[in-house]
């Protein structure tokens, strides 16, 4: 629930900071505030202009929501697995690793994905390197 209400915030604040370039554009436009500080000429004010800017705004608006909701998706869809150990198949759950049958006794229905467990890659690793010793001392033999 914390995550869902993180990436609520995120389509939030993406969407407030458009709507400020929206009107910070269009009250630019209004006043025309450089116009005014720089030079003492009468301006119009250019609805035309004003119009392409916003449209210019809106377009890049709705292609970085777009982008953002298909990502968010994504991200949704992926934090639904549940890593379990390739070696011991246990399971991580909310930081710790407990055993597939503790896991499943708890009645979980979700998706899952191998991973390693540190147990197991020290094992692995510990493993390996004995490997190599062994080979390095079999080649000194012959």
């Amino acid at each position: 629930m914390k995550k869902n209400s993180q990436l609520t915030r995120i389509v939030l604040y993406q969407n407030l900071g458009f709507l400020g370039i929206l009107f910070i554009s269009y009250l630019n436009d209004l006043t025309q505030l450089p116009g005014l500080i720089l030079s003492d000429h009468p301006f119009a004010f250019l609805y035309h202009r004003t119009t392409l800017n916003m449209l210019l705004v809106l377009t890049v608006w709705f292609l970085v929501s777009t982008s953002t909701r298909r990502i968010m998706e994504r991200v949704r869809y992926l934090e639904k697995f549940m890593r379990v150990c390739s070696w011991c198949r246990r399971i991580n759950y909310q930081g710790r690793w407990m055993p597939l049958e503790e896991f499943m006794r708890q009645g979980f229905d979700t998706p899952t994905t191998h991973g390693i467990c540190s147990e197991c890659l020290h094992q692995q690793q510990a493993a390996l390197e004995k490997a190599k010793l062994a080979r390095a001392a079999a080649a000194k033999v012959e």
